[in-house]
């Protein structure tokens, strides 16, 4: 699918969606509704007297020169996108591990995307960066027209600081790139009609060599249009240079290949197993159960054993990871001679650090702070056993430490400063009984002195989808801009996320869907119950499948809140299929085009079950022209029913930003000031 979010023969209505002329994204007619209905919100929300000063600060704080600049390692440089008051758009730059390790780093400017989006006239968003291993010296960089999915992929060449004007250059499309060598990629885009899945994604991954055009490039696989998409890339690793195509046949199903010269082989995994290689050893991380040669594996587990001789067909597989009843695998790094396992324990992480020796794999628990979120950077998972290691939680700014594979001692070298003063919050977790006693934990962010008398504004927060693990982070933005005012935070680890593994998400999955909104309910009823708030003080909010999750709270229960902020939202279950990427959320939440299906899914649709006799609590609805991923056709339709049948709503839509809501920091801090604005006057 192009870019360009409009669906040509989608924007009129019918008997049954009278609204559905507002899926014209780029009509004439609906932008002036979206403009009326933003001149409305906007001059509702910012005449309010703490509008102003939230909005400064936060935009102090998204362009603060003190916040973190991470890094990715290209060569001999570590590389960095930044944004702030001067560069509204970015820059691209870079900077040597010598010079990172410094208060103040000498960066040298790469690429000014301002000064590009003038020169060329574009509304340019940067959209990524890929290089070519091991020198770092031709790259492929990703741009976007206003924040969308679809992007304009141009070479770069670092050593003349300019674009290759007859290189791998790309229109506008979901594409998907990998390099092969200096003069050959694997290139998956919009080659033309019936190249793309009904998801909108690439069905077909093409070789492409240096000097012939696009339309010479050699077909090396095709997946079905049905399929979500298909992709291949290249292990750089010296004597295990694997060439890998992968199906992706939906978004919990997959088939990997092995391709060597033209000749594609399958690698016999579990459809719903994710699969890759590490230097000689193939690594599986199971969705499902796993019997194979007699031996059962669990959902959960991580197993390794040797490539060449799996391929051969031996199946003897070494247990990496068993999951718990409170434990699950988060993540996996690679440095040159380790695996890095990032566990998430009752929501915590914590890491074990693996080495294949001498035919064996060796264990260790690595000695890191016990408390909050722990992610793993490699600087070069090929050639270098360095990392970085980032930690954080609510009330702890967010620090880099630089550590490496073998030993527990790091330097800290970057963090954040404190954004707002957290002496007088604390942070504990609860659990929730669910609808069917499944007990459900989240996290409370309060003041230590807080009086239980159910009078604090709270905002609940949830997601509870596509195996999404919800954990702590520092946020100076809920910290001034709610925290400061007197909020109380909630963050709900509901079913559908991935905090206790597959088992956790796939409770929630399709047919059981509402699980994750009973668990949603559960918090909220046992934060009343506790007496930390009540429904007139009690808000949620989520976005994008989070969206979903309080547009079905607010349906079901609008009882229980007294505010929704509603960001990028699906909801129109009906026709979430049919719109830009819906298609490949199928898996997700089932096809609403099977009757059967339809009957489960009509049940919390909250586009169909929003009716004109019954009191909501009021609602905000944020989206984003340009968002090419969930239609914003959805907030739109929800808007104007619930407007018809006499409910209070608001609405925002940015013109660009994608389905982050917001392109730059500007845009962020109008987001976040609208939304705190109005959780402040609703629930203060």
């Amino acid at each position: 699918m192009r870019s360009s979010p409009q669906q040509p023969g989608l924007q009129a209505a019918t008997p049954e969606d009278p609204h559905q002329w507002l899926e014209d994204v780029g009509g004439e007619r609906p932008l002036d509704w979206v403009r009326q209905q933003n001149g409305v919100a906007l001059d509702e929300l910012e005449a309010r007297p703490q509008y102003g000063a939230i909005h400064d600060r936060l935009k102090t704080i998204l362009n603060s020169h003190e916040r973190i600049p991470f890094v990715r390692q290209h060569g001999d440089y570590l590389y960095n996108f930044w944004r702030d008051a001067q560069h509204v758009r970015g820059i691209w730059r870079r900077t040597t591990l010598d010079q990172y390790r410094l208060p103040e780093p000498r960066w040298e400017t790469v690429l000014d995307i301002d000064r590009l989006a003038a020169d060329e006239g574009e509304n340019w968003v940067w959209s990524g960066v890929s290089s070519l291993y091991p020198r770092g010296e031709r790259f492929l960089l990703s741009l976007s027209r206003g924040g969308g999915d679809a992007v304009v992929v141009r070479e770069f060449d670092m050593p003349s600081r300019s674009f290759v004007a007859d290189g791998f250059n790309l229109p506008e499309a979901k594409s998907d790139i990998a390099w092969i060598d200096a003069d050959t990629l694997f290139v998956a885009t919009d080659f033309g009609p019936g190249s793309m899945t009904t998801s909108g994604y690439a069905r077909i991954v093409k070789e492409w060599k240096r000097g012939t055009p696009l339309a010479a490039a050699r077909t090396v696989y095709e997946a079905l249009p049905e399929d979500l998409g298909v992709g291949a890339w290249r292990d750089f690793t010296p004597g295990h240079e694997f060439q890998f195509v992968s199906r992706q046949i939906g978004f919990y199903s997959s088939e990997l290949f092995l391709r060597e010269g033209d000749r594609l082989t399958k690698v016999d995994k579990p459809l719903d197993a994710n699969a890759y290689t590490v230097r000689d050893q193939l690594v599986i991380d199971l969705r499902s159960e796993w019997t194979v040669d007699g031996q059962a594996y669990p959902q959960g587990a991580l197993l390794a054993t040797d490539f060449r001789r799996f391929m051969a067909g031996e199946r003897a597989f070494e247990v990496l990871f068993t999951p718990t009843a409170t434990a699950s695998l988060d993540g996996v790094a690679s440095t040159r001679s380790a695996l890095l396992l990032n566990v998430l324990d009752n929501v915590k992480n914590r890491l074990v650090e693996l080495r294949h020796v001498d035919g064996r794999w060796q264990r260790r628990d690595v000695d890191a702070p016990a408390f909050g979120t722990l992610e793993v950077m490699p600087l070069d998972a090929i050639a270098s056993d360095d990392y970085f290691l980032v930690v954080t939680d609510f009330l702890t700014p967010t620090t880099v430490h630089l550590a490496h594979a073998g030993s527990d001692e790091r330097t800290a070298l970057k963090s954040l400063p404190g954004f707002f003063d957290a002496s007088p919050y604390e942070v504990k977790q609860f659990h929730a009984a669910s609808k069917d006693g499944t007990l459900v934990p989240y996290f409370v962010v309060q003041r230590r002195d807080v009086k239980l008398d159910g009078g604090n504004p709270t905002v609940l927060y949830g997601y509870g989808g596509f195996e999404v693990s919800l954990k702590p982070s520092y946020s100076g933005v809920t910290g001034e801009a709610w925290l400061k005012h007197g909020g109380v935070y909630v963050l709900a680890n509901i079913r559908g996320g991935g905090e206790f593994g597959p088992r956790w998400h796939q409770a929630a999955l399709k047919e059981n869907r509402q699980r994750a909104f009973d668990d949603f309910i559960a918090v909220a009823q046992d934060l009343v119950r506790r007496k930390i708030t009540s429904p007139d003080h009690l808000g949620i909010m989520g976005g994008s499948n989070g969206g979903l999750l309080v547009g079905a709270a607010l349906t079901q229960r609008p009882d229980l809140f007294n505010a929704v902020v509603c960001q990028v939202p699906l909801l129109d279950m009906r026709r979430y299929s049919k719109l830009l990427a819906g298609a490949s959320w199928m898996g997700e939440y089932g096809d609403p085009d099977d009757p059967a299906q339809w009957q489960v899914i009509a049940g919390y649709s909250p586009y169909h079950n929003v009716f004109p006799d019954r009191h909501y609590p009021r609602v905000l609805f944020t989206t984003s022209t340009r968002d090419d991923r969930v239609h914003p056709g959805h907030a739109r339709k929800m808007v104007a029913k619930m407007q018809e049948q006499g409910h209070d709503v608001l609405y925002w839509e940015n013109t660009e930003g994608g389905h982050a809501g917001a392109a730059n920091n500007d845009q962020q801090a109008k987001m976040w000031a609208l939304t705190y604005t109005f959780l402040l006057e609703q629930l203060g």
